[in-house]
Parts: C-alpha cells; sequence; structure tokens
C-alpha cells in the first residue's frame, strides 16, 4: 500500500449501503482518531459484463464520473480532501435529494452542480474523461484481489500488522452512533481480522435508513 492508513474504505458515492458504512466509519474515526484512506471502487467497471436495466447503467455512470472527478483532486491535492467529497457527493445523493439535480445534466458531467459544491474548475472536465477510468480500474482490481471478485460495495481493509485484512461490508441499514457504533467497530474487528474467517452472512435486512445518516456541522 502506497499510503499507510489505520482504514482503508473503498466506495462508490452512488451505493446507499456503502454511505451508510461510512457514516459510521466516520463516527468511529472522529472517536478513535483513525486515519481513513478513502479510495475507490467504480460499480459501473465491477458490473460491466454483467446486463444491467438503463436506470443501474446510468446511476452507476454517474458514480463513475463523480470518481473521476475525485481521482482528478487526490491526483493534484493528495488524499487529503477525498473523505469531504464523498460527505459532499454522499449526501447529496443519498439525503439532500439532488440526484435527479445531477441525473439531468449526466451526459454533460453536470458541470453546474460540481461548481455549486466547490469544486474547482480545472477538475470539472473529469467528469466526462476516460483517461481517469485507469485510476479507477486499478483501485476497483486492487479492491477486489483482496476480498474475491463476487462482492460489492462497500470494501474495507483494516491494517492488522503488515497486512491489510479486508471485507466486504458490513452492510448496515441504519448509523450507530457514539458507544454503539465503537462497539459494533471493536466486534467486526475482530471478526475481520481472525485470518480464518470465510464469510458472514444474513440476506434479511430492513431498508436502508438514510434520512438522518449524515452529521451535519
Amino acid at each position: 500500500m502506497s499510503d499507510r492508513a489505520d482504514v482503508e474504505f473503498f466506495f462508490d458515492p452512488t451505493c446507499p449501503w456503502a454511505w451508510l458504512t461510512s457514516r459510521w466509519v466516520e463516527e468511529v474515526a472522529l472517536q478513535r482518531d483513525l486515519d481513513v484512506n478513502w479510495r475507490f471502487i467504480c460499480l459501473r467497471i465491477v458490473n460491466a459484463d454483467r446486463q444491467m436495466d438503463e436506470g443501474h447503467v446510468a446511476g452507476h455512470t454517474m458514480g463513475q464520473k463523480l470518481l473521476r472527478v475525485a481521482a482528478a483532486v487526490r491526483d493534484a491535492e493528495g488524499r487529503g480532501p477525498i473523505g469531504a467529497l464523498y460527505t459532499q457527493f454522499g449526501g447529496d445523493l443519498h439525503v439532500r435529494g439532488r440526484r435527479d439535480e445531477i441525473m439531468g445534466d449526466l451526459d454533460n458531467g453536470f458541470p453546474g452542480y460540481l461548481r455549486s459544491v466547490g469544486v474547482d474548475d480545472k477538475y470539472i472536465g473529469a467528469a466526462n474523461d476516460p483517461k481517469w477510468d485507469e485510476v479507477l480500474t486499478a483501485e476497483t482490481e486492487e479492491a477486489l484481489s483482496r476480498t474475491g471478485r463476487d462482492v460489492g460495495t462497500p470494501i474495507i481493509s483494516f491494517m492488522s500488522g503488515d497486512q491489510p485484512s479486508s471485507f466486504f461490508g458490513p452492510v448496515i441499514s441504519r448509523v450507530p452512533r457514539g458507544k454503539e457504533a465503537t462497539r459494533l467497530w471493536d466486534a467486526v474487528w475482530e471478526v475481520a481480522t481472525f485470518p480464518g474467517l470465510a464469510e458472514l452472512k444474513r440476506s434479511l435486512r430492513e431498508r436502508p435508513q438514510l434520512a438522518d445518516s449524515l452529521r451535519e456541522g
């Protein structure tokens, strides 16, 4: 890993489940003073060979374009701004109701939206620049190489010793706060860093509780 952190979180901004998990990670990072490296996994690339309806293709294309912008920002400024940028994009998509606004200008790369959230003009063209897909593909492949290919987002890597312990999830439907957040973190850490763990899963879940997922201010 080129830039060691306590945690690496691979995200696509369009995934509501990754968003909820990321807010939990942010909650824990504030309490435990963790350094989180926010990295990219592109669902448009993950699902390139799968049959999807037009709505899913458009949504994943939006995510790809937002990630291109994030890749351009990181290339110029380092990883420092990426957590805040994900918070902005994810909050607008999943909480503030700006998804239709962004999707409505998908072909143009939504320059009006990007300017409205403070993205510098020099990065706006990246949304429609496929050269950044090389970066997205490399990070997507790295994430999947750590977990196996039959997963989606989020993918988290804990640093345990010299090697990352990586897994898909946890997929949560609500954001725990305070002590509940750190209790879950400690439990997940113990499970994730056990070298013999292969899978822990259940398919029953409640709908994602997005409305109160964003900590403002």
